[in-house]
C-alpha cells in the first residue's frame, strides 16, 4: 500500500527543494496538505507525480513544482487575504489556507462543492470560503484582495480580476502566447500594475478564462 505520507515529503525533497522553492512556510504548507484525498479514488496512487492530473470536463490537478513556483512568487502573509479562481479541486486553496488569513475559492455557478467542503472542514481549511459565480467576474464584492491565484494558463487575464487587487495586491498566473507560458506575476502599486515573468511554465489551459470572442466587421 503506498505511504502517501512518504510520497508528500519525497514531493518537497525531490520535486520542490531542487527546483529553487525555499519559502520554509510553502514547502511546510505543501507537506502537510494530503494531495491524493483532493483527487478521485482511482487516481490517488499518482496523486504526488511531477505531471498535471487530467480531470473529467476539462478539470485538473496542477502539477506540485507548478503551484509551488506561482506561491512563492505571491509570497503570501499569514494576515492577508487571496482569492482562488479556476482550482476545481479545492488542492491550492487548502495551501494557501496555511499560508493567508482568508482564501476565497471561486468555483462554477453550477459546481457541486458538498464533498470538497466537507473535507476542507476536515483538514481544518476553516479559513477557505467557497463562493460560486462567473469566473472571468472574479469575486468584487469580497474585493479588494491582497492575492489573487489563477492555478494555470491564461492567454490573457481578464481586467475585472487585475481591478479587484487592493493596493501591493498581487495576481500570479501562467500567461501563453500560445508558445511559450510564463509564470506572470502581476502587482499593483498606487493604481498602476506591472508585470514581471520570472519562471517558465507549461500547464494547461483554464479554459473558462478563456477571452470572449471578438467580432469583427
Amino acid at each position: 500500500m503506498l505511504d502517501f505520507a512518504e510520497a508528500r515529503r519525497n514531493m518537497v525533497e525531490n520535486q520542490l527543494r531542487p527546483s529553487r522553492i525555499d519559502d520554509p512556510r510553502l514547502l511546510a504548507a505543501m507537506g502537510e496538505v494530503p494531495r491524493e484525498l483532493f483527487l478521485p479514488k482511482p487516481l490517488r496512487g499518482v496523486a504526488y507525480s511531477d505531471d498535471d492530473i487530467e480531470l473529467d470536463h476539462g478539470h485538473f490537478l496542477l502539477e506540485p513544482l507548478a503551484l509551488a513556483k506561482m506561491l512563492q512568487v505571491a509570497q503570501l502573509r499569514s494576515d492577508e487575504v487571496a482569492l482562488v479562481i479556476g482550482c476545481s479541486t479545492g488542492y491550492a486553496a487548502a495551501v494557501m489556507a496555511r499560508l493567508a488569513a482568508t482564501v476565497f475559492l471561486l468555483v462554477e455557478p453550477d459546481e457541486d462543492v458538498t464533498a470538497l467542503d466537507r473535507l476542507l472542514n476536515e483538514l481544518g481549511c476553516a479559513n477557505v470560503l467557497i463562493q460560486r459565480g462567473p469566473l472571468r467576474e472574479g469575486l468584487p464584492s469580497q474585493a479588494p484582495f491582497d492575492a489573487i491565484l489563477l492555478p494555470g494558463t491564461v492567454r490573457e487575464v481578464p481586467a475585472a480580476l487585475r481591478e479587484q487587487l487592493g493596493d501591493g495586491g498581487r495576481l500570479v498566473t501562467v500567461v501563453s502566447d500560445r508558445h511559450a507560458g510564463r509564470v506572470t506575476l502581476f502587482s499593483k502599486v498606487g493604481g498602476a500594475i506591472g508585470r514581471r515573468t520570472p519562471f517558465d511554465a507549461g500547464t494547461p489551459e483554464l479554459v473558462a478564462l478563456r477571452p470572449e470572442p471578438r467580432f469583427v466587421f
